[in-house]
């Protein structure tokens, strides 16, 4: 899940604050400097865009998991080529957690 201090971050890289603590909102967040036209509308529209964004690349990380480590992968391709690689490694997870 995405948290304020994240969408914060992400509209205003160099904001200087603290919190919020304990699951707290917006109003929480104890400002050292306020960057100049921050809302909590912008933050709210910020946390839905990057929580749409992580939840889009679901199958990645579920791919990213099952995937055999590289070596075992490249060792895959050395002893039996590309198409069996992508056939007998790669395939299958791609079935199994498709893009949305």
């Amino acid at each position: 899940m995405i948290e304020i201090p994240e969408a914060v971050l992400s509209l205003y890289p160099n904001a200087d604050f603290a919190g919020p603590a304990n699951n707290g909102g917006y109003d929480d967040i104890r400002w050292h400097v306020k960057p100049d036209g921050i809302t909590k509308a912008k933050v709210d529209t910020e946390l839905d865009r990057l929580q749409a964004e992580y939840d889009a690349q679901e199958y990645a990380r579920k791919r990213q998991v099952d995937y055999p480590d590289w070596g075992t992968q490249l060792n895959k391709i050395y002893d039996d080529g590309l198409t069996k690689w992508k056939a007998e490694m790669v395939d299958p997870i791609k079935a199994k957690y498709p893009k949305p």
